[in-house]
């Protein structure tokens, strides 16, 4: 007995990343708080802007070729590399 498949509709809004200004929102407001800090460190609105926009451009970047690499990112220090068996190489004693 053949049973029909059933089709759940997905909406492409679930599926999208949410960006502001084409970056991803998270690296966005990363680029607006550091842009902020280096003109209250350097005293310079010119040096604030130059931070945020090289931040956005590096966030746009990032968003447009993986939108979950600040994921990996931030997850690939709370796990080991794995072992590959192929690439063992024995421990030869030392000859006394």
């Amino acid at each position: 007995m053949a049973k029909t498949p059933t089709y759940h509709p997905v909406y492409r809004s679930l599926n999208k990343t949410l960006t502001i200004w084409g970056a991803e929102r998270r690296l966005f407001f990363l680029a607006a708080i550091m842009g902020a800090a280096s003109f209250n460190f350097f005293g310079s609105l010119a040096g604030g802007l130059l931070m945020f926009v090289v931040l956005f451009l590096a966030a746009r970047w990032a968003t447009a070729s993986d939108p979950q690499i600040l994921r990996i990112l931030l997850n690939s220090a709370r796990f080991k590399a794995q072992y590959d068996p192929a690439k063992f190489s024995p421990v030869r004693e030392k000859q006394r």
